[in-house]
């Protein structure tokens, strides 16, 4: 008998608690401090399910966590109020100064290649921001203005599925005038649409194309909640909060708050389980086979960890063990046992973080190709050489189901579209649910519960949410609020739900991930305060004093300095520089902020980042240069691969320096001539030779430089790094380099 390769598809939809207990009215008067639960809701919730309703030989799994839940229900009851909505429906003419500040600011939040660009209005409006600058626009603009961009905030996030609504179609059309009548209505098919979100994934599963899952309730680390010292698993020399965090007993409180929402929302009882961040460890194993759930997921890296084995992969990025990924594994736990699917973590990130750049019929075909890839290498490891599969595989690939759609034209629905027409017709491949395939097959490797790692799917540690100082302060400022709660036994859930409300809220994973290093938005100082807030509802509610810290941000919420890439970039390569399509990049300073000695450098700033298809550099330069006078008029880019064996050679430039790392010996190099924005490419060979060889390399030059390198121009295995100079030269002379006295680390995906 011979088997499809199966795969499990899962959609993980969860968003923080925006829900503030304490009042406090700024530029409105809601509860709710941030809008997403609502923007995404008409965006990206929905849509997915209905787009796959299409395919009905599709099965999928999706995971609606029930702190998303609660916030969903409360925008449909009209009990939700968040400060962009209260704007929204407020009339112009009654705006502060302060609230029309926060309009220009915040009601363009959102990727404007895709939410704005496509609306003639809502770009104009943006144009003026970006062009003429914010105290422009508070001068200039006419209280229409103000009503078009309220109304147009709202307008953009309705996914293109809903664009044949009547209402919605007409809004379209009507482009600008907007009324106050006009945002009212905007906000009640708002409202229609989030109202349809639970229905449709109830309906979906009693008709046996989705599998709906759940999470702990508030979306906290379970690891984390059992002992914070099980951050030192993965990194022994990790520095720990100075209180140690230590409550198990709260673990069965999220799973059985979220196991009862589940049955009430859906009419039967749960079976598998997302645990948040994709984080397990031994310690919360027993608390969930107690519940009742049959299954979890986690990420490849703690696969990995777990059997002490490297993952490696192919130059086209396809594992090269599949017979240790791509299948569930049995866990023996004291309440019976639990099965367990790890994801292929590049698999998810392509969808996550790479396809929305590319056309969607490639990517689409990109992504079958690596599944066709992947049964390719099963079946040449079989025995008997036979051409079919010989055993049921499982692929799991799982990725955030929201925020990835924003980067692709149309929401994603081209992609998923051409995706799923594709694999509707396959007879080698077929989508299922895990609890189909679990039922069916199941496991028959084990994994003793002892020897699972404790772990994330961000490198199979916990650094993300523990470790650094401003998050360890926050572990703090937890502990210290728990250990007070503990201090009031009369203070149960059944008598004072608030307080342990807001202990579930400030025990979600969220908060951490934002403080400190590594990930940073614009609204960090709304997560700093929320998460403080959450700590002072426990305190409020028990009737103590809220201490002086919680009541202090916990770091600075400047702007940073220089800093390493926090996720995967997309730029359009214009030579514009557009600011955010490089938020995420690294930055490193080379002008003013360094000293006066380097105020004078033509070159002010260095943007660096990846995805998995090109590596991405930009260059800002000061204000008024002439490229070829004020600077020299060749850029030279050298990689060298530390720990790897190959052919290197010198920097091919005279008058060359004798100093690291000038020095060094590089593997690739690439030059730009900055007047004509041609490039040459070369490679080391032996006896410390240079060859030429073809580059597909893109150069934007116009208000800044902006490059994509392939990574297929550099054709070297994933998983490496690698190191960049670069140095500036004239007719092959050396000129300068940059950074100083340093080479830029790139991690290549």
């Amino acid at each position: 008998m011979t088997y499809p390769l199966h795969v499990a598809v899962i959609w993980h939809q969860h968003q923080p608690l925006y829900k503030s207990r304490i009042v406090q009215s700024s530029v409105s008067d809601g509860q709710y401090r941030l809008p997403w639960v609502r923007l995404h809701g008409i965006k990206d919730y929905l849509d997915l399910v209905l787009i796959l309703a299409n395919y009905p030989k599709l099965h999928q799994t999706v995971n609606l966590v029930p702190s998303l839940i609660l916030q969903i229900e409360d925008y449909v009851a009209g009990t939700a109020i968040d400060p962009y909505l209260g704007l929204a429906l407020r009339p112009t003419e009654t705006l502060s100064q302060e609230q029309k500040e926060f309009i220009i600011e915040h009601f363009f939040d959102g990727n404007h290649h895709t939410l704005i660009d496509p609306h003639p209005r809502y770009a104009e409006l943006y144009g003026y921001r970006q062009d003429k600058g914010r105290e422009w626009c508070l001068e200039n603009w006419d209280l229409q203005d103000y009503s078009d961009l309220l109304a147009w905030h709202n307008l953009s996030w309705f996914d293109p599925l809903f664009w044949d609504d009547p209402d919605i179609a007409h809004w379209l059309r009507q482009d600008r005038g907007f009324s106050l009548g006009d945002r009212q209505r905007i906000y009640s098919k708002q409202r229609e649409i989030l109202a349809r979100i639970i229905p449709q994934h109830r309906q979906m599963q009693q008709e046996g194309q989705l599998e709906v899952i759940t999470s702990p309730y508030t979306h906290p680390i379970l690891p984390l909640l059992a002992d914070t010292d099980s951050g030192r698993v993965a990194v022994p020399d990790m520095t720990l909060p100075h209180r140690q965090f230590q409550w198990a007993e709260d673990i069965p409180r999220h799973l059985r708050k979220a196991w009862e929402m589940y049955q009430e929302r859906f009419g039967q009882t749960p079976r598998g389980l997302w645990p948040s961040e994709q984080s397990v460890s031994p310690a919360i194993l027993p608390y969930i086979t107690e519940q009742g759930f049959r299954w979890i997921c986690s990420d490849e890296a703690v696969l990995g960890w777990t059997l002490k084995h490297f993952f490696h992969r192919d130059a086209s990025g396809n594992v090269q063990e599949p017979e240790l990924l791509y299948r569930p594994y049995r866990l023996e736990t004291p309440h019976g046992d639990l099965a367990i699917v790890f994801r292929d973590h590049r698999l998810s990130d392509l969808i996550g973080f790479t396809y929305g750049a590319m056309e969607p019929k490639r990517a689409a075909t990109d992504l079958v190709g690596h599944l066709e890839a992947i049964a390719r290498s099963l079946k040449s490891h079989q025995a008997d050489g036979s051409t079919g599969l010989q055993e049921p595989w499982l692929v799991t690939i799982a990725l955030d189901g929201e925020n990835c759609w924003e980067y692709y034209p149309e929401d994603g629905k081209p992609f998923l579209e051409a995706l799923y027409r594709i694999l509707s017709d396959h007879k080698d491949i077929k989508l299922v649910t895990v609890s189909e395939f679990t039922d069916q097959y199941p496991p028959t490797a084990t994994i003793p519960a002892a020897q699972l790692h404790s772990g994330s799917w961000v490198d199979g540690s916990f650094t993300t949410w523990i470790g650094d100082p401003a998050k360890n302060r926050a572990w703090d400022l937890l502990t210290e609020a728990r250990q007070v709660l503990a201090n009031h036994p009369e203070a149960t859930e059944e008598n004072n739900p608030e307080v342990w409300e807001a202990l579930y809220a400030a025990e979600g994973s969220d908060w951490f991930w934002w403080f400190g290093e590594g990930h940073s938005s614009n609204q960090d100082a709304i997560f700093d305060q929320l998460f403080r807030e959450h700590l002072a509802a426990i305190y409020q509610a028990l009737n103590e004093p809220v201490p002086l810290e919680v009541r202090r941000p916990l770091e600075s919420h400047t702007a940073r300095g220089d800093h390493a890439p926090q996720s995967f970039i997309h730029p359009y390569i214009d030579g514009r520089g557009d600011e955010q399509d490089w938020d995420k990049a690294g930055r490193i300073e080379i002008g003013g902020s360094r000293g006066t000695m380097h105020r004078s450098s033509p070159i002010q700033r260095l943007w660096y980042g990846v995805d998995h298809l090109n590596f991405y550099l930009r260059l800002d330069f000061r204000a008024g240069i002439k490229l070829g006078s004020d600077i020299a008029p060749e850029l030279n880019l050298l990689w060298f691969y530390p720990n790897q064996t190959m052919h290197n050679s010198p920097v091919p430039l005279v008058e060359l320096p004798d100093e690291a790392p000038l020095n060094y010996l590089f593997h690739h190099h690439l030059g730009i001539n900055l007047l004509t924005g041609t490039l040459w490419f070369q490679e080391a060979g032996e006896s410390f030779s240079w060859h030429s060889r073809a580059s597909r390399a893109q150069v934007g030059l116009e208000t800044c430089l902006e490059l994509a390198v392939p990574w297929a121009d550099l054709q070297i295995e994933p998983d490496w790094s690698l190191e960049l100079v670069l140095v500036l030269s004239d007719g092959g002379r050396y000129r300068s380099y940059l950074p100083e006295n340093a080479l830029i680390p790139v991690g290549i995906p």
